[in-house]
């Protein structure tokens, strides 16, 4: 790896997703920049409702720890400040998100909840009117 920067604890490397230490720093990462994040870009992503209901999934009690570790690991790739295309860039910018949310919702999808996805719509009504 020299000459990249590499981050040991990336939330997107899922042999490291379920380590309770990258789980800790992803919930960080996540409780940090997650709100800013939709607020700014709900308007501009397709997958904006599939990004709230994962949030609301990822903090449901009821969720299995497995894919909250799952779900939190593509949240935190999705509020990094830098990633594989910056999201300034019109059009292409949030491609690799969308990506990174479909794999996801492949992968962990049947934990979401009729719930996550009302508390998803509400939330992005709400985003609207601001």
């Amino acid at each position: 790896m020299s000459g990249q920067n590499f981050d040991p604890i990336s939330p997107i490397d899922p042999s490291r997703a379920l380590v309770p230490a990258v789980v800790k720093v992803n919930e960080e990462r996540v409780a940090r920049g997650f709100w800013p994040k939709i607020r700014k870009a709900a308007t501009k992503i397709p997958f904006a409702a599939d990004a709230l209901s994962v949030w609301y999934c990822a903090r449901d009690p009821e969720t299995p720890a497995r894919a909250k570790a799952m779900m939190l690991a593509g949240l935190a790739y999705f509020v990094m400040p830098a990633d594989a295309l910056p999201d300034v860039l019109a059009l292409v910018g949030y491609t690799d998100d969308a990506a990174v949310f479909a794999a996801l919702m492949a992968l962990v999808g049947s934990n979401l909840r009729p719930r996550h996805k009302d508390a998803a719509k509400a939330a992005l009504a709400a985003i609207a009117r601001d």
